[in-house]
């Protein structure tokens, strides 16, 4: 879990003499930041072909720094490479803007690729 510290009152201070703004502490827990990261690629990856499991992540949280890991799979043929790209950029994006961190590192480890249907293809074997 990550806690953003913030000031303190002093000996006979008052909560009013604390800016707004450096009152109490805000705890993110790894989940939560593992979610916003899962979803941020899933937005990335886009459209997902028949059968492909949805992408997930973990990290590793320390202080206000996030390192995550996605697990993704993709359609073959395809830019893999610029499609991971796509989904490190959105994840760095969302986790920042949402959570407030700073990411470091997010590793994206294609775990399957799928092959894109033909057009006119139908289900089924041909002989």
């Amino acid at each position: 879990m990550t806690t953003v510290s913030t000031g303190t009152v002093g000996l006979g201070g008052s909560p009013a003499a604390v800016a707004p703004g450096e009152r109490g502490a805000t705890r993110i827990a790894d989940r939560v930041v593992a979610k916003i990261a899962s979803q941020a690629a899933r937005e990335a990856v886009g459209v997902l072909p028949p059968g492909a499991a949805p992408p997930h992540a973990s990290v590793a949280v320390h202080h206000d720094t996030a390192r995550v890991r996605v697990h993704v799979e993709l359609v073959y043929p395809g830019d893999i490479g610029g499609r991971c790209a796509q989904v490190r950029r959105r994840v760095v994006d969302r986790v920042r803007s949402l959570a407030g961190m700073a990411v470091p590192e997010v590793v994206v480890q294609v775990e399957r690729l799928h092959l894109a249907a033909a057009p006119g293809a139908g289900p089924g074997r041909t002989r």
